[in-house]
């Protein structure tokens, strides 16, 4: 059938207000963060579950690839409609269906903001705490597809930890129900699990049930200034080992945090060569005591200054510079590659020198910020894409990079996912074995190879 009639009958099944071809839309549609560009063929905005099962189930007749779409903050082109075809954009579906105090635990749609649900639950006293720096843009459906993390995945771990439940619309147009309320269930395969972190591969999630907690009665907030990159990395092991587990444990070097001071005053020193921004959080007395372990240690391991915020102001004012580290880059170099490679938490030292070994290597700029309790670093790319030479250089720096990863046993990605920009890389990391294994399981769910076509393999 010709894309044209699909419209037509995509239109006459969901309603005509639902679906675009409009060259504008399809122009919106065709980018995310990544650099990848290809324009879809069709748009479709459902509403609801209903809506989804229709679509899946006439494209899945039509064999016509399917991209579900969130807010596109994701870095890894998993947006990218790479064959054309339908993108269906599920930021409609942005209800929070419920908040069961009793059990705590909220029920939501797909394209309810992270930001937005983590307030509605405070209201009440809760905290839902997965949180990327794109929480107030981002989709709770886009966080489950890459099993987003965040600055607290240190404490609290990552999306994965807190969804107890799905509704999903398979490719065929089936809708499937796993998990649910209940905190134990051990009958059968978990493909609530399976789901979380397959990047749209397998199913849209229309309807996700999520697990709260409550909120910590204190938090407290500290910076430590460093003179050398190592004992910073250094320090955060040693936190650890000293059995403090902070909420928040981020290392920035020193190039992050000249470029972030240049963009917002956020009284980063800029001759230091690294900083760590601590939080930690529970009960007030649990804080009290934990803050001033914390910089004892940050001491001990060589820091020349630490600031105790003593105010929620100062707080905010650490973490200012921190939540704009992606802008701040952005405004220096056209592209900003936001990598993602984490390592054992006593591999990060190494981690860090490496990066600064490539891009000294490469003469590029890469400031490295990120998740240090957790070993999840960013080094970020810059580079200019109207110089061809330094495209090619960026593809070299990025590869030295997540080899260093690999064999320090780590991943080529921790938060972001894999879609189109790192799947060349699977096999550095995956065994032959693996890799036939998770293909079995796509053709399982998605015989027609539909959905999200070209996307982690």
């Amino acid at each position: 059938m010709k894309l044209e009639n699909v419209a037509r009958e995509l239109a006459d099944s969901i309603g005509r207000n639902k679906v675009s071809t409009a060259t504008e839309d399809l122009i919106c549609y065709s980018y995310d963060v990544s650099t990848y560009i290809k324009r879809p063929d069709i748009v479709v905005k459902p509403e609801t579950t209903e809506d989804v099962a229709a679509v899946m189930k006439i494209a899945n007749r039509e064999k016509i690839a399917v991209t579900p779409r969130g807010s596109a903050t994701n870095n890894c082109g998993g947006n990218i409609p790479l064959q054309g075809g339908i993108v269906i954009d599920m930021v409609g579906m942005n209800k929070i269906l419920e908040i069961d105090k009793e059990n705590l635990i909220a029920v939501c749609q797909p394209g309810v903001i992270n930001g937005h649900l983590k307030a509605e639950v405070a209201k009440l006293g809760f905290f839902y705490p997965p949180d990327p720096q794109a929480m107030d843009m981002c989709t709770i459906g886009g966080n489950i597809a890459t099993d987003a993390g965040g600055p607290q995945a240190v404490k609290y771990g990552v999306t994965r930890s807190y969804v107890l439940g799905l509704e999903v619309v398979l490719p065929t147009g089936e809708v499937l129900r796993t998990g649910g309320k209940m905190i134990k269930d051990v009958s059968g395969y978990n493909l609530t699990q399976l789901l979380v972190g397959s990047e749209g591969t397998l199913g849209i999630v229309t309807e996700i049930t999520v697990r709260l907690i409550p909120m910590p009665e204190a938090r407290r907030t500290m910076l430590a200034v460093y003179d050398d990159l190592t004992d910073a990395s250094v320090a955060v092991t040693r936190i650890l080992d000293n059995k403090v587990v902070p909420s928040m444990l981020e290392l920035l070097d020193k190039t992050s945090a000249v470029l972030i001071q240049n963009y917002i005053d956020s009284g980063y020193p800029t001759d230091a060569e690294a900083l760590l921004l601590i939080e930690v959080d529970g009960s007030k007395a649990e804080v009290d005591t934990q803050i001033i372990k914390v910089r004892d240690i940050c001491s001990s391991c060589g820091a020349r200054e630490v600031r105790l915020a003593n105010t929620p102001e100062e707080a905010e004012a650490i973490w200012a510079g921190r939540k704009s580290g992606f802008a701040a880059l952005s405004a220096y170099k056209p592209v900003v590659l936001p990598e993602d490679c984490t390592v054992p938490r006593n591999k990060l030292p190494q981690m860090m020198r490496k990066v600064q070994e490539v891009a000294q290597k490469y003469d590029i700029l890469i400031p490295t910020f990120g998740h240090a309790g957790d070993g999840n670093a960013h080094p970020h790319i810059c580079y200019d894409p109207r110089h061809p030479e330094e495209i090619e250089i960026a593809e070299k720096a990025i590869q030295d990079i997540y080899k260093e990863a690999i064999a320090l046993g780590g991943t080529i990605t921790g938060e972001h996912g894999v879609g189109i920009v790192k799947k060349e890389l699977m096999p550095l990391q995956h065994p032959e074995l693996n890799l036939r294994l998770m293909a079995a399981i796509k053709q399982i769910f998605d015989p027609n190879n539909i959905l999200n076509p070209g996307k982690g393999f």
